[in-house]
């Protein structure tokens, strides 16, 4: 009995379609973005004199920090953008965590 090559009329594989992303978003890429921004924030943390300094100095560099993320996402590196926004979404949160508790103990910090 002689094997014969399969007509193509019923295809052998799987009929539905591959995708897959273009640009893959890596551990590594993630951890640099991260670690930069974590250096950036800190930076700009040592910069300040005092609390009020410390949440106004934070939120700016945390701004920046936000358009890095969204141009790298539309022209760079996804994986270095998704590192930058959640270090600088941590660092949002920190400057959050000061302004609460200095308005819990002394008043409102920001003015």
């Amino acid at each position: 009995m002689s094997s014969r090559a399969p007509s193509g009329l019923f295809p052998a594989g799987s009929s539905r379609p591959t995708y897959r992303e273009s640009h893959p978003v890596r551990v590594g890429a993630v951890l640099a973005g991260a670690g930069v921004t974590a250096g950036w924030l800190l930076l700009f943390g040592l910069l300040a004199s005092s609390a009020r300094s410390y949440v106004w100095l934070t939120l700016l560099a945390t701004a920046i920090a936000w358009l890095v993320a969204f141009a790298l996402l539309r022209a760079g590196d996804r994986g270095v953008a998704t590192g930058v926004g959640l270090s600088s979404g941590f660092g949002f949160a920190v400057a959050m965590v000061v302004v609460v508790a200095r308005w819990a103990t002394t008043g409102w910090p920001l003015w």
